[in-house]
């Protein structure tokens, strides 16, 4: 002991240590091989004083120990507690060790086609199924807390606002714990959880436990991204490497090679330099799956080898054992002998093509240390715990669904949070792999911002309003409504909307003092101005499509053959067609034809200037090759002679296309006279006057858009709530009738509801069920080829004419209420499913398809979802038939 700590004092402080030890918090952290940084120990002690808390910290920070202390909170309190996660890959690594922590007996797990133990005291399960317990009316009395894992899920775009209906609708008594990446509107989200919740404890964390260090990769050079000493300040070495093979033109000039022809590094020689500087295990993300595939086939193809014999041995027995789970016959179209000779040489795939036990496998193998790249998508980075040594992009784009897309500071920082293992690496290191169409300034730009803002993604669905009615009377069920993170965000920026009004028509009203004229009313003449502005406006839009349209008329008339004029900014005098304008897949393509100086164009729209003119036709040989240089100057001079010997017209002589119809010119000479004949128009300060009214009307636009945005923000989420409850008042849903839908969930949620409504499930066998289930949930991937479904059986086929008669009705109906419209059904998982539902192996059932099987597995879980809602709410007869085939798809590989 202190002996200059006084005795008295040394004593307290011995009894309040050992006061602190009996509790709960000090169990848990005795419990602890490690001591609890400030912002773990901040939010332990929140909830220990039973506050709800949100943790704001970057990925690997370790904001899991709040959520296992609120795990044993509830076993001593004894209360239950629910773990929810935004993925099944999640919930089935959280199910896995609080069952190894607190015992099997006492853990449960649920995801929609999995149910363990349901009533256990510890439940693990996916968001979506919480919601669905609580629109269910699931007794929730003995509930204490919610674990919400990943709740900046929040934001996403599809599935964000389920997060938002368990916030809402959890009881009172529930104590959140909110566990979220670093976000830079925290404090914004804390408020509103304060507003729904209660009082909340919002702790943020900025801290990396593991500093990440950023680098780029120039080939096999690494370069340390920013300059020692400078954060934010791109490296001047850095640049100088990247200098030859860039262009010095401005930055929207067309990267291309100037000293050197740039050579993107390959995969294997980038591996074997990060191993040289003792940088891996590494994750390489790349925003594609073929890629994965092909980067593992790559490494194979090089011969790398990354492991040692003891790593071997152990990958080889786990190999066993999932050889032997499998059986024999789905082994090749799973491609197992490429996916188990990568992992025994210390590398792998990991995405949402392969099959679940595939993925645990290369998760737990990285784990344990035995793998050493892994080549990823962007799914990986969402809760899986895989963290490595380092983290490799490959580009900075990704294919959104619709585009090829920049990604953002948020998706940068969640990717590279994988690197650094907190108790192994002492640091963690982020590479981005170089490329001339890369800007060190955009990569610099994505590693300097390390926060993103967390927007709300709510919106009123079918199944949402069906559930609020069933409880509460319309008015209150939009003032629940009004209690959303989107409703708070929108009223929160309305303040600042509201004060730029104000400032504007303060504004306004001295514009028009100055605006004033004494010979007459100046906004008179101002707003005759404007008439005749946009008259004049409309009248050349109109000329300008005329001529467009003649001239795509005229191009369309061409034949082979033809010699032509063309006035464009490409050819000068006459020319042959040699190909005709021609529309394939859709795809307008315009003429090609060769020049009298010889030369071969490829017309483009945005080149002609005047419709074509037809001055004859010259015989063309029977196979003509403009791409041999012989045949096209022997064309050439076919064409010159046949202008010099007079068989084609000369352009004076050939008619010309009629021009476009004037329009309405005579309306515009009114209104030219009208605003020449006011009396402001003679007045000598008409100009100054009209400066200060541009100007008022500049700002009345502003101010009107001002307004608009105002209405749209406070009424937006009433007014979508609104329309949604018309359409099932339409369909008869509503006041009375809403049963069937209050248990379907989902994006078809509506359509699937009246498919059990009007009976179309009734006449089915279980592999029909099955198939026609498939329909309301798959959507096919853009990159998967299409082909044309067949449909096994005449009564399926008849069920799945009526959905999607079904279906086109709720179309129009929804375009009619301006509402988001219900995906379409789409059948390209039908036949595949039903073949796995009669018992056929997976490449059976996967033959004809471009389905991966990964994505069969994917899909088939979620027919498995849909089944088990429908069986609930279907005719007794037809729900056994359901049930029978959930039972017949639940095997397999679709098994857990």
């Amino acid at each position: 002991m202190d002996d200059r700590i006084p005795p008295a004092q040394a004593y307290a402080a011995s009894r309040k240590r050992a006061a602190e030890a009996a509790t709960p918090f000090g169990r848990f952290t005795a419990a602890l091989s490690y001591g609890l940084d400030p912002f773990q120990e901040q939010a332990c002690r929140a909830l220990a004083d039973g506050r709800s808390v949100l943790v704001a910290a970057p990925t690997g920070a370790g904001k899991t120990v709040v959520a296992q202390f609120a795990v044993l909170l509830a076993t001593e309190q004894d209360v239950r507690v629910f773990y929810t996660t935004p993925i099944k890959a999640l919930s089935n690594q959280k199910f896995a060790e609080l069952s190894r922590e607190y015992g099997a007996d006492r853990v449960g797990l649920l995801t929609g086609d999995v149910s363990i133990n349901r009533d256990a005291q510890i439940v693990v399960m996916t968001t979506e199924v919480l919601r669905n317990m609580i629109y269910s009316g699931t007794d929730l009395s003995s509930l204490g807390y919610v674990v919400l894992d990943e709740v900046h899920y929040l934001g996403d775009r599809f599935r964000g606002p389920v997060w938002e209906e368990v916030i809402i609708h959890l009881p009172a008594h529930v104590a959140l714990v909110s566990l979220s990446a670093t976000v830079s509107n925290a404090e914004e989200f804390g408020a509103w959880l304060r507003e729904v919740r209660g009082h909340t404890e919002v702790i943020v964390s900025e801290h990396r436990p593991v500093p990440l260090y950023s680098h780029v990769a120039v080939g096999t050079d690494l370069h340390p991204l920013f300059q020692a000493g400078a954060p934010g300040q791109v490296n001047r070495d850095l640049e100088l490497a990247v200098r030859p093979f860039v262009s010095r033109g401005s930055r929207r000039d067309r990267r291309r090679p100037m000293h050197a022809r740039f050579q993107r590094p390959s995969r294997t020689a980038l591996i074997r330099e990060l191993d040289e500087d003792d940088l891996l295990p590494a994750i390489f993300f790349i925003f594609s799956r073929n890629g994965c595939d092909a980067a593992v086939e790559q490494c194979l193809a090089a011969g790398l080898d990354l492991t040692d014999k003891a790593e071997k041995r152990h990958i080889m027995a786990r190999l066993e054992e999932l050889h032997d789970e499998l059986g024999s016959e789905d082994l090749s179209v799973l491609g197992y002998h490429t996916f188990s000779t990568g992992l025994i040489h210390g590398f792998g795939a990991h995405h949402a093509g392969l099959i679940p036990q595939f993925k645990e496998l290369v998760e737990e193998l990285f784990v344990d240390g035995c793998l050493r790249a892994v080549f990823a998508t962007e799914t990986l980075a969402l809760g899986v715990n895989m963290p490595a040594r380092t983290v490799v992009l490959e580009k900075l784009t990704k294919f959104n669904g619709e585009s090829h897309v920049q990604i953002t500071p948020g998706e940068y920082t969640q990717l590279t949070g994988r690197a650094g293992r907190r108790g192994i690496d002492v640091e963690g290191h982020a590479v981005v792999v170089w490329h001339p169409s890369t800007e060190l300034a955009d990569i610099g730009s994505l590693a300097s911002k390390r926060t993103y803002a967390l927007q709300s993604r709510f919106t009123p669905t079918y199944n949402m309003t069906a559930n609020l009615l069933a409880r509460l009377t319309e008015h209150d069920a939009a003032k629940v409504l009004e209690t959303s993170f989107a409703q708070f965000q929108a009223d929160k920026g309305v303040v600042g909307l509201a004060r730029r009004v104000r400032r504007n028509e303060e504004a306004l009203a001295g514009y028009r003092t100055s605006m004033e004229c004494e010979r007459g009313d100046f906004e008179e003449y101002v707003q005759l101005r404007r008439t005749l502005s946009e008259m004049e406006k409309r009248a050349s839009r109109s000329r300008t499509k005329i001529k467009q349209r003649e001239t795509i008329e005229s191009l369309g008339r061409l034949k082979h053959g033809d010699v032509i004029v063309l006035p464009s900014k490409r050819i000068d005098g006459t020319a042959v067609v040699i190909t005709p304008m021609s529309n394939r897949d859709g795809e307008l393509r315009l003429p090609t034809v060769l020049t009298e100086q010889g030369k071969v164009w490829h017309l483009r729209m945005h080149e002609i200037t005047e419709p074509a003119v037809v001055l004859g036709r010259l015989k063309m040989p029977k196979r003509f090759n403009h791409r041999q240089a012989s045949e096209r100057r022997a064309l050439r001079d076919s064409l010159l002679a046949a202008i010099a010997d007079g068989r084609v017209a000369q352009p004076s002589e050939a008619a010309q296309p009629a021009k476009g119809a004037r329009v309405q010119s005579e309306e515009i000479a009114l209104v030219r006279e009208q605003l020449r004949s006011h009396p402001c128009h003679s007045c000598p300060d008409r100009e100054h006057h009209a400066r200060w009214a541009e100007r008022a009307a500049k700002l009345q636009r502003d101010t009107a858009s001002l307004t608009k945005q105002i209405e749209g923000r406070t009424t937006s989420i009433a007014q979508v709530f609104d329309r949604v409850r018309r359409v099932l008042t339409t369909l008869g849903f509503l006041p009375d009738d809403a049963r069937i839908l209050r248990r379907i969930y989902g994006e078809r949620d509506l359509l699937t509801a009246l498919s059990v409504r009007a009976g179309l499930w009734d006449p089915l066998s279980e592999p029909e069920a099955a198939a026609f289930a498939s329909s309301l949930v798959y959507q096919a991937r853009r990159t998967e080829g299409y082909f044309n479904p067949r449909i096994p059986s005449a009564s399926l086929e008849h069920a799945l004419v009526e959905l999607r008669s079904t279906w086109q009705n709720l179309y129009r109906l929804e375009v009619d209420a301006d509402l988001p419209v219900t995906p379409e059904p789409e059948f390209g998982l039908v036949e595949p499913i039903f073949r796995w539902t009669e018992g056929k192996s997976l490449s059976a059932a996967l033959a004809g398809s471009d389905i991966a099987a990964g994505d069969f597995v994917r899909w088939a879980k979620q027919t498995l979802d849909l089944l088990g809602q429908v069986a609930d709410v279907c005719e007794p007869a037809t729900a056994v038939v359901v049930r029978r085939a959930a039972d017949a798809i639940r095997r397999g590989v679709v098994a857990d």
